[in-house]
């Protein structure tokens, strides 16, 4: 098992490096995004209770989404730490900078299981779940929490490697495991007919797998890493910085969580058909946002690299490549949701289980929302290269008047007499809002570059 490569992102030309770099990190996204697809798909269409199953999924994994707030954070901030010492070419820091992390999102992600098996069952009464699929959801989620440490510590070593430069091993690790969850996920539900249960159970061991060889490259890479003192265990001073880096990422997916929490509160209110088709089509949408959300890691850790070795006009470049990329993709999604509604909302349930209404619900979703995809791509892409050049603040200020707006809307909106459209629209609103100003934030942090030194680099670009 080779994979001790570690790659430097500050040189060589910049849309090449970045395709090549930003595809396994799309690719990884969009396998992620398959585990709970696939639960999605083989519940509805092969548990006992389609429909109910899949919102029992959909109910439960707004709570989940909260909880891996914290994991993608960790994810997120401990790679762009790594990625700006390995920039400077400061290999003890590195080293240093990840068994840091190691040990403090351990005890992070014990206090976090610790608090989802003690409330949520109280979380899940908040949602106002319905009482028809209320056990399903419950137990899928204790399973979840349960697999916490594997997934902390697969995205933790997933963003490690990515920030040194190595974004293809960890999706290769991935694929395996996903195959093996679609496998596990038809014998536990198709054959041993556990349901919900089943789907969870699936994922779990999953992504054990995917954890258990994400690391053990992982260990390798730091073996590779020569240094010529020995490496603190431990170091306050970057607990300090990880922490600086990594809280606005929580805050910002923690931020997104809970929106989505009274989000799927009101439309429970509204109805199970709602809550069917808003869980169905909602998971599109966002495994199209994902993919985009992948390449904007990338940016952040290129930009992390350079900025730590002064490039400052390799960043402006990178930033314009990825944001290409990720209009192309979303443009994609975008024809192929408003094209084909109904065929991709059908994958999840069987016709037979799903009502009209649900349906109609669902369609009308993806056709309004997923017109604004290449908006939330702009959104998604400008937070990624302001957060790899230091600028937490702002990436957090754009992401909470997204929430704020949304959240909001959905209530005004759906008070107001629009009905479910108003959720639709609270989407195109909220996300086109937040858009314009990350983009204005993204255009100061450029200003703030050295323009000294991005005249002596730009041979480098």
């Amino acid at each position: 098992m080779k994979s001790s490569k570690t790659v430097s992102l500050t040189t060589g030309n910049v849309f090449k490096a970045l395709l090549l770099y930003a595809l396994p990190l799309f690719g990884s996204a969009m396998v992620q995004q398959l585990y709970s697809l696939v639960d999605l798909l083989v519940v509805g269409n092969f548990a006992q209770e389609g429909a109910q199953a899949v919102d029992a999924i959909g109910n439960a994994t707004v709570i989940i989404n909260v909880l891996l707030a914290f994991a993608l954070g960790a994810n997120g901030g401990c790679s762009v730490v790594v990625a700006r010492h390995f920039g400077e070419g400061d290999n003890k820091r590195v080293r240093e900078t990840v068994t840091t992390a190691v040990i403090s999102y351990a005890v992070l992600c014990a206090v976090i299981m610790t608090v989802g098996f003690g409330f949520g069952n109280l979380f899940l009464q908040a949602l106002s779940v319905h009482d028809t699929y209320f056990g399903d959801c419950l137990a899928y989620l204790y399973i979840y929490i349960g697999s916490l440490p594997f997934i902390f510590l697969y995205n933790l070593g997933c963003g490690i490697c990515s920030a040194l430069g190595d974004s293809k091993t960890p999706f290769i690790f991935l694929v395996i495991s996903s195959a093996l969850n679609v496998g596990l996920d038809f014998l536990f539900v198709c054959l041993f007919h556990l349901d919900v249960a089943g789907a969870s159970w699936a994922t779990l061991i999953s992504q054990a797998l995917s954890c258990v060889l994400t690391v053990i490259v992982l260990l390798r890479k730091l073996k590779s890493i020569r240094t010529e003192e020995k490496p603190k265990a431990f170091d306050k001073r970057l607990l300090k910085e990880l922490t600086v880096t990594s809280v606005p990422i929580i805050l910002q997916q923690s931020f997104v969580s809970v929106g989505n929490f009274f989000v799927n509160k009101r439309i429970n209110l509204i109805g199970e058909d709602a809550t069917t088709g808003f869980t169905t089509a909602f998971k599109l949408t966002s495994m199209a946002n994902m993919g985009v959300v992948s390449m904007s890691n990338g940016l952040a850790n290129f930009a992390s690299q350079n900025r730590a070795s002064g490039k400052f006009s390799r960043i402006k470049t990178g930033y314009f490549a990825i944001l290409l990329y990720g209009l192309i993709t979303s443009v994609i999604f975008l024809a192929m949701y408003v094209a084909f509604p109904q065929f991709f909302t059908r994958l999840f349930v069987q016709q037979e289980k799903l009502t009209e209404q649900a349906m109609d619900y669902a369609v009308q979703f993806l056709t309004i929302v997923a017109c604004f995809l290449p908006v939330v791509g702009v959104k998604i892409m400008s937070d990624g290269v302001v957060r790899g050049s230091g600028g937490n603040i702002g990436f957090t200020i754009s992401t909470f008047i997204d929430l704020v707006l949304r959240v909001a809307l959905v209530y005004i909106l759906t008070d107001s007499g629009w009905g479910f459209a108003g959720v639709c629209w609270a989407w195109a609103i909220g996300w086109s809002v937040s858009a314009f100003i990350a983009v204005g934030f993204m255009l100061l942090t450029f200003k703030k570059f050295p323009k000294q030194k991005i005249e002596e680099n730009k041979q480098d670009v």
